[in-house]
């Protein structure tokens, strides 16, 4: 009788196993399932929707509006996918590291709709294309990841514009409940023009319209790196308002951005006051120097509607003067420099003497600065112990022209 021996089939090599473990991988909702297929299908519905539309035709009305439908509802598919999917997996505690970050920022972006549902709904349309713009990069699909690209950036400049403009509205808002101090709008402005420029600018940095820029933004990411301090955060927020002017000139408006201005000068002004170390303070007063000069050649100048007519004529004849110092730049380097601080230094204290904060100590130190270079005299009297400051009327030449 013919013997007949028993063989041993791997069960994961069977047809009928076969059929399970793919109806499995369906049926359970993971990103190469249901909702990962209803993805891919709303993407590519939305980047045929998206190249339509860009493209300039008779039905341009129809074309933007058969994208509009298309954005929604692969926006609806990525929603889907981060409750089913992501939500699942933390709950089971199969989620990766990643996963559950997402989901965690998910959530935090959820709690500002009761509050703050303008914010609300431009930061959760920019998490979900973000969160997709990983998936369509690790597919490596060539052709996909540069069509996506176009639309990514495209639609990712509309809504930081759009929560750049939501927070100016606020800021300009008089009524508003944190108008005595405002810094968490303060906070949040600065926070997404650096998202923006990190993570969207270096997207599209090659474009012609951005070459008075590029010098700009590799100032920034010397800030970038590290662990920053305070007079590092106050300079690389000076660059980001800088490029801001070129970037979102509607979104951020000027009065906006010189209400910014004066917050990061402010807070100069106090960390050169409050540094007891010799060398530090001068780095920060250095920095507080160019953040003045930037405030007034970049923004100031640019000012076209004044509400206080003599805060106009006070600049103009500032900026007279300035004009008159920059003429020294090819003749004579070093004097040129002089003379720009003095004149920064003495408007600095005509206006710090306007504000309500305590700059006594800054005053001392600014005319201590104008003492060493002879514009002023100091008189020591030896029954005081306190010391007096009269102004140098020797000078002659360019100061003559400046003062005049």
């Amino acid at each position: 009788m013919e013997e007949k021996s028993l063989r041993v089939v791997g069960t994961d090599k069977t047809f009928f196993n076969k059929i399970t473990n793919t109806l499995n991988k369906l049926l359970i909702p993971t990103q190469i399932g249901i909702n990962g297929m209803r993805i891919s299908m709303k993407r590519n519905a939305l980047i045929k929707a998206f190249e339509a539309a860009q493209e300039d035709n008779s039905k341009q009305d129809a074309a933007d509006k058969k994208y509009e439908d298309a954005y929604t509802a692969y926006l609806e598919a990525l929603d889907k996918y981060v409750l089913d999917t992501i939500y699942k997996k933390v709950k089971n505690e199969t989620a990766t590291k990643i996963e559950s970050t997402a989901l965690s920022q998910y959530y935090g972006i959820v709690q500002l709709k009761e509050s703050e549902y303008v914010e609300y709904k431009y930061r959760k349309q920019k998490y979900l294309i973000e969160l997709d713009k990983e998936t369509v990069k690790a597919s490596g699909k060539e052709k996909m990841i540069e069509k996506y690209e176009k639309f990514y950036i495209e639609k990712q400049d509309t809504l930081y514009k759009g929560l750049l403009k939501n927070y100016s509205i606020k800021l300009a808002d008089n009524t508003n409940i944190y108008d005595s101090t405002k810094e968490w709008i303060y906070i949040k402005i600065f926070d997404t023009l650096e998202d923006y420029i990190k993570n969207i600018l270096p997207l599209k940095i090659e474009e012609p319209n951005l070459e008075n820029i590029v010098k700009e933004y590799e100032k920034y990411e010397q800030f970038s790196i590290g662990k920053l301090d305070a007079r590092d955060n106050i300079e690389k927020n000076m660059i980001l308002l800088g490029i801001s002017r070129n970037l979102f000139t509607h979104s951020l408006p000027l009065v906006v951005a010189e209400q910014c201005y004066m917050k990061l000068i402010k807070d100069a002004r106090t960390l050169v006051q409050d540094t007891k170390i010799a060398t530090k303070r001068e780095k920060a007063y250095t920095m507080l120097f160019n953040l003045i000069e930037d405030y007034h050649i970049r923004l100031l100048s640019t000012k076209v509607y004044w509400e206080n007519s003599r805060s106009r004529e006070e600049f103009k004849s500032f900026l007279e003067k300035y004009k008159i110092i920059e003429k020294l730049k090819e003749i004579d380097f070093i004097e040129y420099v002089k003379q720009k601080e003095i004149l920064f230094i003495k408007e600095e204290i005509r206006k710090i003497k306007e504000e309500k904060i305590d700059y006594t100590q800054l005053i001392k130190y600014y005319k201590r600065k104008l003492v060493d270079y002879g514009e002023m005299k100091e008189i020591r009297e030896t029954r005081k112990v306190s010391k007096s400051y009269k102004r140098n009327k020797q000078n002659i030449g360019i100061k003559e022209l400046i003062s005049a």
